[in-house]
């Protein structure tokens, strides 16, 4: 497995995964088994859904398209993000969405960073208040472009790609996270070897930032991934989705990605099926943990259907982005 096919299987990862979980964000557990029993393939959003209602099955939402905002960004800026240019950018982003009729905008913390920039608040201090999941699900492609060693120059691009929304400790250990876990990958590591890259990352992107009173990301993956037990799906799952939690925390959600993994460590298909199951922030749960199961398993991990579907869907051309982006690394 080439790194390009895993650089190419984190992005469809994180697109199948969003989609997966498109319909099934903002729901319960139980109400997601009642309505479509156990995620095993693309759904519709119902039509009274208050994000995604309308939307229809294998269509990604705002995490797969500020991924590859992000991406777009980063190619252009050669490797680097200028926060200034992040913040206009999501301004357009989400401007162009809501003339599109969509419902699924920025994110709490994104929106409250970017309307406090726009009303002449320092850059520096915008994202001070940013701890939701909103850097760590558009982080991927920083894992393609940069290998996560020398980890303290890593998590410094991650911070950089953080600070207009999400500047933080507990975001950026949680975007970073994810990003070194995808960029372990992409090197060839496997499950065991990613949440290692992901712990220290994690450690190190905690002292970055504003700090906040939270949970520590890197202990609680380590804990997600105490309580998950490929022997006991069900149980495993109860589990995380009690104690964990999938909620748009980054202390929860990101942790909550690791435990899911390591129950279903050598298929990231049941993964993120899993992940759009169990409610909450689900979208961005399974695109997190897709992006991660691709980039260890490579598209092999994901059924062809899947990888044409999604790509059919939302006109995506994932290719040439993972090339680019694999140019800086």
């Amino acid at each position: 497995m080439t790194q390009r096919d895993r650089a190419i299987g984190a992005l469809y990862g994180l697109a199948i995964g969003d989609a997966l979980g498109m319909p099934t964000q903002l729901m319960s557990r139980t109400g997601i088994a009642e309505r479509y029993g156990v995620i095993d393939r693309f759904r519709a959003a119902d039509a009274w859904h208050p994000l995604a209602g309308g939307l229809p099955a294998g269509h990604i939402t705002d995490d797969t398209e500020q991924a590859l905002l992000l991406a777009r960004l980063l190619i252009e800026g050669h490797g680097h993000v200028a926060p200034g240019i992040f913040a206009r950018a999501l301004v357009e982003w989400e401007d162009a969405m809501r003339a599109r009729g969509s419902l699924d905008l920025l994110g709490p913390s994104t929106k409250r960073a970017v309307q406090a920039v726009l009303d002449g608040e320092p850059l520096a201090t915008a994202g001070r208040f940013g701890t939701t999941n909103g850097a760590a699900m558009r982080v991927t492609p920083v894992g393609i472009l940069r290998t996560w060693q020398p980890t303290d120059i890593f998590v410094d691009l991650v911070a950089e790609t953080s600070f207009v929304s999400h500047n933080t400790g507990v975001a950026i250990a949680g975007a970073a996270a994810v990003a070194a876990a995808v960029s372990a990958g992409i090197d060839g590591a496997n499950l065991e070897g990613a949440v290692e890259a992901a712990v220290e990352a994690a450690q190190i992107g905690a002292t970055r930032g504003y700090w906040v009173a939270a949970a520590d990301v890197a202990s609680r993956i380590r804990l997600a991934i105490d309580l998950a037990d490929p022997a006991d799906v069900d149980g495993s799952l109860t589990r995380l989705y009690e104690i964990v939690g999938t909620s748009l925390a980054t202390q929860e959600s990101v942790p909550a990605v690791f435990g899911i993994l390591a129950t279903f460590s050598d298929d990231p298909w049941s993964a993120v099926c899993s992940a759009a199951s169990l409610g909450g922030d689900s979208d961005t749960v399974a695109a997190m943990a897709g992006a991660i199961g691709g980039a260890l398993h490579g598209t092999a991990g994901f059924p062809a259907g899947a990888r044409e579907t999604v790509a059919a869907v939302n006109s995506l051309d994932l290719e040439p982005v993972a090339d680019r982006l694999l140019e800086f690394r």
